[in-house]
């Protein structure tokens, strides 16, 4: 069994792998090796462990695991089963690359383009090749309204709304529709563009925001919330095969 830590910069996400299958899923805002052992105390048959993290690990956690398990920390210098052609891959997002193999893995021989929507909008291209190519990052949802509300001075900081009209009515409706339709716009338009210059996609849309944006275009879309941690998942065992 595998273990998959993908470490963000407010929640970690601990993912539990029998093979392929992802059998448990925790969220944690905040944890210490103790919350880390009494759950792999569940699960004895752990034997391999990959991390992500975007910000650091504790040393005594790391320790830990590099001890008693098959240990893989995810850096540009690991070996994956794609091809990255990203010019600066030490300064590639972990989490965009773990979703990039998750959709490999996920859509072989298919042209994909990943879309993370979170904290920020992130697209990546796929090619069918395995030729990992790059991709864009925008701001998300969040990002755009307290962009609007702290750099001016008079604009509130407006929540999500299931009813929106294209032409707002007051200050509240019209930052709520240029955060969430502007959004929306932008995303069909990169789907758009993508689809003219590299054909058919397979569109995997990821990230806290994914099921609004999903609800909202028309074009296929395959959400998949678990994307990173399939991908870390995809990664150790790539890792522990070459070992072998």
């Amino acid at each position: 069994m595998n273990l998959i830590l993908d470490i963000g910069n407010t929640r970690t996400k601990l993912g539990i792998f029998k093979g392929d299958e992802l059998v448990e899923r925790e969220i944690w805002e905040d944890w210490t090796l103790i919350d880390l052992q009494k759950c792999m105390e569940r699960y004895p048959l752990i034997q391999r462990v990959a991390v992500s993290t975007v910000t650091y690990i504790w040393d005594d956690v790391e320790q830990f695991l590099k001890e008693l398990f098959h240990y893989v920390p995810l850096t540009h210098q690991t070996p994956i089963p794609i091809i990255n052609e990203y010019l600066t891959p030490e300064t590639l997002g972990k989490d965009r690359l773990a979703a990039v193999i998750g959709a490999q893995h996920l859509f072989p021989e298919t042209t994909c383009l990943i879309i993370d929507a979170g904290t920020c909008i992130k697209y990546d291209i796929l090619l069918s090749n395995r030729r990992y190519l790059g991709g864009n990052i925008c701001p998300g949802i969040q990002m755009r309204w307290k962009a609007m509300h702290q750099f001016t001075a008079k604009l509130p900081e407006v929540r999500f709304s299931d009813n929106l009209d294209l032409v707002g009515n007051n200050t509240e409706t019209a930052l709520q529709t240029g955060g969430q339709l502007g959004a929306l716009m932008e995303m069909r338009a990169f789907i758009d563009a993508y689809t003219e210059k590299f054909g058919v996609l397979s569109v995997i849309l990821t990230g806290g925001d994914a099921i609004y944006f999903a609800d909202q275009l028309k074009t296929k879309i395959f959400v998949q919330p678990n994307l990173i941690l399939i991908g870390l998942n995809k990664i150790l065992n790539y890792n522990v095969e070459i070992s072998k």
